[in-house]
């Protein structure tokens, strides 16, 4: 008799808890996140892996051995050791490979290079210089490729030459006009901003009198950089190094279009490839491999980072930067320096956006002007008979459906990093919190292009009670969000970090629910950070090319999309029309997030 009421007292408890763990939002939220994380990105990758060891039944057109359902070697066997595995694996890795070290160093020269000068030297128009920075992130990556084409176009694959070859009557080599040579430049012009902004803000918060005392002890400027500064700033160009290698080697529009004319495959491209050929599987297998070269250089990176020392370089002693004198290199390092920025990244825009005018490239006679691209009727002589962007129903369909991906993936992926944050930052000593923070970042370790492949097989048919999704809006905006969730959540954290839980506390002893809290709390102290996460998506999902280009549908075109479209039929300046548009979108969704939100990527650089 006296062991019941010591069982009913043990079973009193652990209800008591289960109904306090119910009550408590922050189980609530981290397991509603954690179901959210399995479905949509634990699940499909074990699913993708899974997909790679069963026969399918079309692989009965590639060997009679196909037996469907069951286990099989064949996909891998097929792309790692058969007649077809260099030109299908090895050679793009390779590609990809050489294309991905490069890039990063040339950024690393580029950006670290830049963000020395604005930061630590007292050249002059620095405000300038870091707006002109900035410049090519706000664009897509892509249209630098359709510039330097603009250029360098040879006669290789038809169409209207470049504008060397037309002032010159000679025609570019293979080698300057696609391949290897313009898909690095052009990637490395683009991402080198990464740098810039990593490397910039190491150095404004570095104290300046570490690079004093050691002066002042006789060691020369250089051995300063060598011995001070670049040991300081390592971990920072360690992190830009592997940012840009995983986006050098996983990008698609940049080598489609550069790359695909002389036969220079990556494993994006060839990915995307396999894919058109309904070699499913074989792109599942070069996603994986694309996955574990990501993960290896991330994991790398960490080893890195993880076993240096650690060096204090800002502490609670206030200290003025103090510059370093350029003397009289002051004046000609800044027109140098603007010189060559306007020269990559405002003449590409201003030629393109020239050459929308003109009725035939190369010729600018006044009676070879014209708004027939923007919004001229069909017209048989001109482009087969394509309308004028702004009288195409598509344009407009792709124009809608861009905005409303880029809408409301931008609010829900905000939205979503402030609620997981939030299960971060309160539960930073459980289990829960934990795995929420690490499952959320895992889609950085994943490819747009590979993440793309991985939703087809998840979503073309029926799961339980999620209908079939390939081929609707839907698809797409929830692979944007998750794709954006490692940088949501983590700026989601960091403002529920710095809102102290005392608050939380009296709003609780004052009678709120957690979703009072939540609205009138939470949401208005976190309001900056919430801003920036809905810009940075904003702006991403606008640009995006590597995620969607395989989910996208004719009822589902966007405006990148879109662009392919016109570039795959040859169409210049319909194409310089659509980037022209997608520019001016994120240039005003930008502006008006400096102006109204104070949501600046340059703060604290170039004197700001």
């Amino acid at each position: 008799m006296l062991h019941k009421p010591m069982l009913n007292t043990w079973q009193a408890r652990w209800l008591n808890r289960c109904r306090n763990a119910l009550r408590n939002p922050l189980y609530l939220i981290g397991a509603a996140a954690l179901l959210f994380l399995a479905y949509t990105i634990v699940w499909p990758v074990l699913n993708l892996i899974y997909s790679t060891f069963i026969w399918k039944t079309q692989d009965a057109r590639l060997t009679p051995a196909a037996d469907p359902g069951h286990l099989t070697l064949y996909h891998w066997s097929r792309v790692l050791a058969s007649d077809m595995s260099w030109s299908l694996f090895y050679k793009p890795v390779l590609n990809a490979l050489s294309v991905g070290v490069t890039v990063s160093a040339l950024s690393m020269v580029f950006g670290c290079g830049l963000a020395w000068l604005v930061t630590r030297t007292d050249v002059p128009l620095k405000k300038t210089i870091t707006f002109l920075a900035i410049i090519p992130y706000l664009l897509p990556s892509w249209m630098l490729s359709q510039a330097w084409l603009t250029f360098f176009k040879n006669d290789k694959i038809g169409g209207t030459p470049g504008i060397l070859q037309s002032l010159l009557h000679v025609a570019p080599p293979d080698w300057l006009s696609y391949g290897f040579v313009p898909i690095v430049l052009t990637l490395s012009i683009h991402d080198s901003v990464y740098f810039f902004l990593l490397v910039g803000a190491a150095l404004s918060s570095m104290n300046s009198q570490l690079e004093e005392a050691a002066e002042m002890a006789g060691a020369s400027r250089l051995q300063v950089l060598r011995r001070i500064v670049f040991p300081l700033m390592l971990p920072s160009v360690l992190s830009g190094f592997i940012l840009i290698f995983t986006k050098a080697v996983s990008a698609y529009g940049v080598p489609a279009l550069l790359g695909t004319p002389v036969n220079f495959y990556m494993i994006s491209t060839m990915l995307y490839s396999s894919m058109r050929s309904r070699l499913t599987t074989e792109a599942n297998v070069l996603s994986l491999t694309l996955m574990l070269i990501t993960m290896l250089a991330i994991y790398y990176n960490q080893r890195l980072i993880g076993g240096r020392r650690s060096y204090v370089t800002v502490s609670g002693k206030g200290s003025a930067v103090t510059h370093m004198p350029l003397g009289k290199w002051r004046l000609p390092a800044a027109v140098t320096t603007v010189a060559g920025m306007v020269a990559v990244a405002v003449v590409p825009f201003l030629v393109l956006l020239l050459q929308t005018f003109l009725l035939k490239n190369g010729s600018f006679s006044p009676g070879n002007f014209t708004l027939h691209y923007w919004a001229g009727g069909s017209d048989p002589n001109i482009n087969t008979g394509e309308k004028g962007v702004l009288q195409n129903p598509i344009f407009l369909l792709a124009l809608k459906n861009s905005l409303v991906i880029a809408g409301i993936a931008s609010v829900a992926a905000a939205v979503l990093g402030l609620l997981f944050g939030y299960a971060v930052a309160r539960g930073k000593n459980t289990a829960m919190g934990k795995l929420v923070d690490q499952l959320s970042f895992f889609p950085y370790f994943i490819p747009g292009i590979s993440l793309a492949a991985i939703y087809i097989t998840m979503f073309a048919k029926p799961v339980l009670f999620i209908p079939a999704l390939y081929g609707t809006i839907t698809i797409i905006i929830l692979i944007t969000i998750v794709k954006e969730l490692p940088f949501t959540v983590k700026a989601g954290g960091a403002a529920m970090m710095q809102i102290g839980p005392e608050l939380e506390e009296a709003a609780v002893l004052g009678g709120a629910s957690w979703f009072t809290r939540f609205k009138r709390l939470l949401l208005p102290l976190s309001r900056k950070s919430l801003l920036s996460a809905f810009i940075l998506v904003f702006i991403g999902a606008m640009k995006e090319m590597e995620l969607i280009i395989m989910l996208v549908t004719p009822r589902t075109e966007t405006l990148t999309t879109l662009t392919f479209y016109y570039v795959e039929k040859g169409y210049d300046q319909l194409t310089n029309v659509v980037l022209m548009i997608i520019i001016a979108i994120v240039v005003a969704v930008y502006a008006l997030a400096v102006k109204f939100g104070k949501a600046d990527l340059t703060k604290g650089l170039g004197g700001q």
